[in-house]
């Protein structure tokens, strides 16, 4: 009989990540600042409006439609994918920090809420002259670390909010091409 491998427990805090991996790619960055990362995915039409998005090995993650807008409501829509992205994008930056400055995290949560107005319904619809995509996006940040004081953790969300790739892809221009092949 094999032993068990041995599991990770969690005892009131976020899983731990790796500090010296963490110290490693702050030495990467700054050693090299100018690197760029080409990001992949491919897109696949399944039917209605369920799609499968391939990224890097991974199995598919799906994005479609609630019944409102004519989908399955298997998944959530692109609007709501783009939500979950900056608050997981806000919440690795948040943890890494954490970790970076020594800060134990107990409790990290994220509420993100954004309006948008549908009604061009994808070009089909009304299309006079309005902003598409989202207008306002919120998010709070619900943050707990031992000892840290509300200052400190409000200070923390102003700077990972100014080095988020995705909170900067919501907030400037992005130079975007689309064509067919």
């Amino acid at each position: 009989m094999t032993a068990a491998a041995p599991k990770t427990v969690l005892t009131g805090c976020l899983a731990p990540i790796d500090r010296n991996g963490l110290e490693q790619l702050i030495v990467n960055g700054k050693a090299n600042p100018k690197v760029i990362k080409t990001l992949k995915c491919k897109t696949v039409a399944e039917g209605k409006f369920r799609h499968a998005n391939y990224i890097r090995n991974l199995a598919p993650y799906i994005v479609d439609e609630p019944p409102g807008l004519l989908g399955d409501d298997t998944a959530p829509n692109p609007s709501e994918a783009s939500l979950a992205a900056l608050g997981s994008c806000l919440a690795v930056g948040l943890h890494a920090n954490a970790v970076h400055r020594g800060w134990t995290v107990n409790k990290l949560e994220l509420e993100l809420e954004g309006d948008l107005n549908i009604t061009a319904v994808w070009g089909t619809g009304d299309v006079s002259e309005k902003p598409v995509g989202f207008t306002d996006v919120r998010v709070k940040v619900d943050m707990e670390c031992e000892g840290v004081p509300k200052c400190e953790i409000d200070a923390l969300v102003d700077h990972v909010k100014k080095w988020s790739p995705v909170a900067n892809t919501f907030t400037r221009p992005v130079n975007l091409e689309v064509s067919a092949s």
